[in-house]
């Protein structure tokens, strides 16, 4: 069965297999998407809770009935009202559908606020590896490259999504040294804030056979 990601803009990605459609970061803030781009959700996943990752009204109206949303914990008190399920890292959820969810860490290091805070603090967001139809797709959420990554070049990942605008997260050197620390078959960036992405791919592909994919806004790629 073949299982399409939808780069729909930022963080937002559609993952849709022939009977459910899923949804990751899905927001109109901020990311130039309107409600009308989206369709009622089998699943939808929340890596933190910043404006551009987390849009509480867009949840209530795409999420189907008696579907939770898979978020941190963290998120807990901005999504009174919904039906949520709070993800630890290493935490592994069995859904309908056929699919499989398990957090990861996602957190800056080096991506420091003026007062010397990270811009996104270990705890306070998640990544995901979403696993359908035998295929794993990694989310990384907003985070530096990070120690953990390292764990994930033994996961299998098929597909993996990861942000390279810096400021908030990874640069381009940062997530091509993240790819070819977690090894997937495929990697895709996002996040980019209009930033080139071609530097990421030259350093990737000259360095591995792992395939970057560069999608723009709402282009799709197909896995079988």
């Amino acid at each position: 069965m073949v299982v399409t990601i939808r780069w729909l803009a930022h963080a937002s990605f559609q993952i849709k297999t022939d009977t459910q459609n899923v949804y990751i970061d899905p927001s109109t803030k901020d990311t130039g998407l309107k409600k009308d781009d989206f369709k009622p959700a089998d699943l939808i996943l929340v890596t933190h809770g910043h404006k551009d990752h987390f849009d509480k009204d867009l949840l209530k109206k795409i999420r189907k009935p008696g579907n939770p949303v898979i978020a941190p914990g963290a998120l807990k008190k901005e999504m009174k009202g919904i039906v949520m399920w709070d993800v630890d890292p290493g935490q592994f959820m069995q859904m309908s559908g056929g699919f499989h969810v398990i957090g990861t860490q996602a957190y800056n290091v080096k991506r420091l606020r003026p007062n010397g805070e990270p811009f996104h603090p270990k705890g306070l967001g998640a990544g995901y590896i979403l696993k359908v139809e035998e295929k794993k797709i990694y989310h990384a959420g907003d985070t530096d490259l990070i120690p953990e990554m390292e764990q994930l070049s033994t996961a299998g990942i098929d597909v993996a999504l990861l942000p390279a605008g810096d400021t908030y997260t990874m640069d381009t050197k940062d997530a091509a040294d993240a790819a070819l620390m977690i090894k997937p078959k495929v990697v895709i960036p996002m996040h980019l804030w209009d930033k080139d992405p071609t530097p990421f791919k030259t350093e990737v592909e000259s360095k591995s056979s792992i395939k970057v994919v560069l999608l723009r806004k709402g282009e799709e790629y197909s896995i079988e």
